[in-house]
């Protein structure tokens, strides 16, 4: 088994930020310039204004048989058909949402497929840690966590939602992957009083970060293993950007692309670790980052509370283990929604170290 260590190395993020937040969201062609020097492995980086779906748009392309060269990088200011699990409509504002897709033909075969959706959210969840940890430090990023499958969570607070779909190259034996995300970057506040459930943003996480820990920076710098992003600041001589003197205190912002080249990457290489050794390699990983590890939660399916227990992580296919009162049921992916029961409190941090 590729040990967390390992693994966390491979998914290894460039800790550039730009302190202005202020700043203006990027252009499409400001990303597609900065994502094509962070991603050089990606055949195809494109980033739109506007568009349905991120997913539909590159799952037809791989149906028509495009003869370029995958990973594939999709993104948008806007999506207006856009969807989370169990084909969820939702839609955004532009700068509100980070919201891409990337496209992938890993070689794993049909048969190991539904382990897939956790596996990609630890690798998710462990990048984004990665990513927030020299600004906020190592305990304030284990708010960050994963609930099973795939949602990125900060506290009780919905981050992000992942979606992972399958589509068929003509002629190809085994399927393409099509992974999406939308990731909250402001606006938390107003979203969950429309809600009425807890939502987290970017914006709202980085205000807890101090001036002082862009100092911490500067000696990253140099390790990084993703080609430097352009900041949307001028840098200063290590390549990062100066705080923002004129407002003292005020919080630094991540540059929205380089979130995206952190996931993408996280993402290409989780896959590679999957092909070789299937969701076995994220099974301990996902204890580092389960939210509702030991926590009571009820299994629903289409309104239905199917099933009632703890959760005890996932078993070595990445199906959530639920221990009721007769035995330990595996839950698999796509089929149900976990939630906490009502009368179960508020989630309990988790203090695991990545």
């Amino acid at each position: 088994m590729i040990s967390g260590h390992t693994l966390g190395k491979m998914i290894g993020m460039q800790e550039l930020i730009d302190p202005k937040d202020n700043a203006p969201f990027p252009t499409p062609s400001a990303f597609i310039e900065r994502l094509t020097l962070a991603l050089p492995d990606f055949g195809s980086i494109q980033w739109v204004q506007a568009t349905g779906s991120s997913n539909d748009d590159l799952s037809q392309r791989i149906k028509r048989g495009s003869p370029q060269a995958t990973p594939w990088l999709l993104g948008a200011h806007t999506q207006h058909s856009a969807r989370g699990r169990a084909a969820r409509p939702w839609q955004n504002q532009a700068g509100d949402t980070l919201m891409f897709s990337c496209a992938f033909e890993p070689n794993i075969p049909l048969s190991q497929l539904p382990g897939l959706s956790p596996a990609l959210g630890v690798a998710a969840c462990l990048a984004l840690r990665q990513l927030l940890t020299p600004l906020l430090g190592h305990e304030s990023c284990q708010q960050l966590a994963l609930k099973w499958p795939n949602d990125l969570q900060w506290g009780s607070g919905k981050l992000a939602g992942i979606l992972v779909e399958t589509a068929q190259r003509p002629g190809s034996r085994l399927p393409c992957l099509v992974v999406g995300i939308g990731l909250n970057l402001r606006g938390a506040q107003a979203l969950s009083a429309q809600l009425s459930r807890g939502i987290a943003d970017i914006s709202e996480i980085l205000a807890s970060a101090s001036i002082a820990s862009i100092a911490s920076i500067a000696s990253l710098a140099s390790i990084a293993t993703i080609a430097p992003i352009a900041p949307m600041a001028p840098p200063g001589p290590s390549g990062v950007s100066a705080p923002n003197a004129s407002i003292p205190g005020a919080a630094p912002a991540l540059c929205p692309s380089l979130i995206v080249a952190t996931l993408a990457h996280a993402w290409q290489k989780a896959l590679d670790v999957y092909a070789a050794a299937g969701y076995a390699a994220f099974q301990d990983l996902f204890q580092t980052v389960d939210v509702l590890a030991s926590e009571p939660v009820e299994v629903i399916d289409q309104g239905r509370v199917l099933q009632t227990g703890i959760a005890r992580g996932t078993d070595s296919i990445g199906r959530l283990l639920v221990q009721t009162d007769t035995a330990v049921v595996p839950v698999l992916v796509g089929d149900i929604s976990v939630r906490r029961q009502p009368n179960a409190g508020p989630a309990a941090t988790h203090k695991g170290a990545p």
